[in-house]
């Protein structure tokens, strides 16, 4: 299913130091695509991506995924929302320390309260297959090199069959090739899972892999291509 931005504005701040983050902002990100967001820092992306998540309530406006208005939900049905139908990708990886890549994964089972079983290993395992991290499956973030957890990381988001996937600048702590092979990785992995994913950069070089293209400037968004 897709995600639909409609007319979202987002105020932060308050008096004289209020700010408009997003101004009238309106997309749609379609299932199975990978829509890319480009802009410089400070022009709304992080925003954008912290409404879409939910994170935060906007201004005016809504955003729908999956046909469910989530900038209208109750705080407690928004969680669900977040676990149950929104992934993400962070900048960083975020990986828990004394987890190995499996568990990484299996850790979201364990959030939505169940008991991790042989059907939810497999499917890890899998996942990790896909990322090309089965080698690499029983190892700690420690152990593991900066493209390899993030590597662990799209697994992840993954796991719990998102119905979106939200990605914030991916590629800012690695090389060209590197980022490059990581945006890849991502536009092949939502394609083959029906994912709606919609990824923030800076970086104008990782723009080629990308279904659609759209810039952001002083919370103003704009179609590219």
């Amino acid at each position: 299913m897709s995600m639909i931005i409609e007319n979202v504005s987002l105020e932060l701040g308050d008096g004289d130091q209020k700010v408009l983050a997003l101004d009238n902002v309106s997309a749609t990100v379609n299932a199975g695509e990978l829509t890319a967001v480009v802009g410089p820092s400070g022009a709304g992306k992080s925003s954008l991506l912290a409404v879409c998540g939910g994170l935060r309530t906007p201004t005016a406006g809504s955003i729908s995924i999956d046909g469910t208005t989530i900038s209208t939900l109750s705080p407690a049905a928004l969680t669900r929302v977040r676990r149950d139908l929104i992934g993400f990708v962070f900048q960083q990886s975020n990986l828990v320390p004394a987890l190995t890549a499996v568990d990484q994964l299996l850790l979201v089972v364990h959030l939505r309260g169940k008991r991790p079983g042989k059907a939810d290993r497999d499917r890890a395992l899998a996942l990790l297959d896909e990322v090309d991290m089965t080698p690499r499956a029983d190892r700690r973030p420690d152990q593991l090199s900066g493209g390899e957890r993030q590597r662990v990381g799209i697994a992840r988001s993954l796991m719990g069959e998102p119905k979106v996937l939200l990605v914030d600048e991916p590629t800012s702590m690695l090389d060209h090739k590197r980022g490059q092979a990581i945006v890849e990785l991502l536009a092949g992995r939502c394609r083959e899972h029906n994912v709606a994913t919609l990824m923030v950069t800076h970086d104008q070089g990782m723009l080629a892999t990308a279904d659609s293209v759209m810039h952001i400037a002083d919370g103003r968004l704009t179609q590219e291509r």
